[in-house]
């Protein structure tokens, strides 16, 4: 029956995704949760549904975040951050040469070709884009943005986008790439940059990146041991270490909002989605 089991929305940007959450799906059980959980291809019908009430809870991008919130105030509804990893806090793009570009500063950027990630990639596109407007570049007028769309729908879950870009700049073929940080070092680590190849031209403040999104419209006291059992997760736990390593964290932290004003600011710049969550960006089809 509806309201006896907390369900959650989860994007299958990867197989194993679906490890993941079925891991944890079998962990909340054995604590007492009635819990689980729907797989979508994309996030805007992941929100969408959120706000209209078939799933309680959604784990969410940072973009879909965004949407998230103007639907449901659109729609007269709330949503809150319930619970984000510790690698979700304090994240930072970048803009990457090459080591023997004549490349100095942004400014030297004017009428360069610069490689982003997918459409809807936060931090490979919409992120380090609007940083360089904010540095004086027009990226419709200053520069040329060549964008690699793999993915797409995703929100930039997939790396692809920056790893093709990533190949494009030691190619040649870019003058700078855009990327988060831990994707540089990842490339470089992996040999699609390899060390001394490249050199980090500039850097965005920091944003926040996915968050567990809790609509108004969940069973209070189901919502609330969700996120209490997930706040309790330890990584010395032999049963759940395994997940964890897989999602990408160590502990759960509490939500917070406070990260997410640059993709806010970003998304009114492009007109990403409309106030009411409304999708506008011209040739985005997820």
């Amino acid at each position: 029956m509806p309201g006896d089991v907390l369900l959650m929305g989860a994007v299958a940007y990867d197989p194993k995704v679906v490890t993941i959450w079925e891991g944890f799906r079998r962990w909340l059980a054995d604590a007492g949760l009635p819990f689980d959980f729907v797989l979508y291809s994309h996030y805007e019908r992941q929100v969408e549904d959120l706000v209209a009430g078939s799933l309680d809870a959604a784990w969410n991008s940072p973009l879909a975040w965004v949407r998230s919130v103007r639907l449901a105030a659109a729609a007269g509804r709330t949503v809150r951050s319930a619970v984000m990893r510790d690698t979700d806090q304090d994240l930072t793009s970048v803009v990457v040469v090459r080591a023997d570009s004549g490349i100095g500063t942004v400014a030297d950027l004017k009428g360069a070709t610069v490689a982003t990630g997918a459409i809807d990639s936060p931090q490979a596109t919409l992120l380090p884009l609007s940083f360089l407007r904010a540095q004086g570049l027009d990226p419709d007028g200053d520069l040329t943005v060549r964008r690699f769309d793999v993915g797409v729908g995703l929100h930039g879950d997939h790396v692809g986008g920056e790893r093709d870009a990533a190949r494009a700049l030691l190619a040649g073929e870019v003058d700078a790439a855009c990327m988060i940080d831990g994707n540089h070092l990842l490339f470089t680590q992996e040999g699609v940059l390899p060390a001394g190849t490249t050199r980090v031209l500039a850097q965005t403040p920091v944003f926040d990146h996915c968050t567990m999104t809790l609509v108004d419209t969940a069973p209070p006291a189901l919502a609330g041991r969700f996120v209490e059992l997930l706040l309790s997760m330890s990584y010395g736990d032999p049963v759940v270490r395994p997940l964890l390593d897989l999602e990408g964290l160590r502990q759960w932290r509490v939500g917070r909002t406070s990260g997410f004003g640059p993709l806010t600011t970003a998304v009114d710049e492009t007109g990403f989605y409309d106030a009411d969550g409304g999708v506008r960006a011209a040739g985005y089809r997820p």
